[in-house]
């Protein structure tokens, strides 16, 4: 089973903890970010990893050295020339991710209690192009879905602003979620992103197939999820990983 932890991010949110380290790095309840989710990766049977990195992304390089890989196949995406967001970044893994097995994507600054084997186990019973990881949460940003699940939207609850490739699109007629930062992906994505060069957010990419292709929903009960690349995130999940 492969995983792909995107890592490469500059933690601009973090300031000034991420002046002199990657936000991969930044210590929670004792142990860095990145290895609290390679970890949980490797918990869930998940033995291929690929890291991206730019920023420090030597400073990621030598811990999981010093660490021997947390007794994992890890591999590094070489991002430091170039940021590519989430799309482009995924889509520069090529080469570590092509196969005929589904992978899974994983934030380094998420922390949840999800089942990340039940949600690829879903993925495979189910076969859409990508899972999505989602909850009711409060946010500003939503992705709509219908009622079979499928994404067809988005919406910007403070700006009003609506996409989808979906004619005469109602937001009001769909569910809304927001997203948790983890998906499971079809290999067949990279047919899908031929025609997407350079640097793209994932969920713009979703947006832009959804209409002709099969973005799936998991909304997994009792989720609690922590978006730790927000300061005042940081102590509230420590205090919850301590009871968890």
């Amino acid at each position: 089973m492969k995983a792909m932890i995107f890592a490469a991010g500059v933690g601009s949110r973090l300031k000034p903890l991420t002046d002199e380290m990657p936000k991969a790095l930044i210590p929670l309840n004792g142990k860095p970010m990145l290895e609290h989710v390679i970890l949980k990766l490797k918990a869930a049977g998940f033995r291929h990893v690929v890291i991206n990195v730019h920023h420090f992304a030597q400073q990621i390089i030598d811990y999981l050295t010093a660490n021997e890989n947390f007794g994992l196949k890890i591999q590094i995406s070489d991002e430091r020339d170039y940021l590519l967001d989430t799309g482009g970044g995924i889509k520069k893994a090529f080469e570590f991710l092509q196969g005929n097995e589904p992978f899974l994507v994983h934030n380094v600054d998420i922390i949840s209690n999800v089942d990340l084997r039940a949600l690829y186990d879903y993925h495979l019973e189910h076969s859409p192009l990508a899972t999505l990881l989602v909850s009711k949460r409060e946010t500003s940003r939503y992705l709509l879905f219908d009622k079979q699940s499928k994404l067809c939207g988005w919406r910007n609850r403070e700006t009003g602003e609506v996409k989808s490739y979906y004619p005469d699109f109602d937001p009001q007629q769909y569910t809304e979620y927001g997203f948790g930062g983890v998906h499971v992906i079809s290999p067949e994505i990279f047919e899908w992103m031929e025609e997407w060069t350079g640097k793209f957010p994932i969920i713009n990419f979703y947006l832009s197939i959804c209409a002709k292709s099969n973005i799936q929903a998991y909304a997994a009960e009792n989720l609690t999820l922590f978006d730790v690349g927000k300061p005042d995130s940081l102590p509230i999940a420590e205090e919850w990983m301590k009871s968890f």
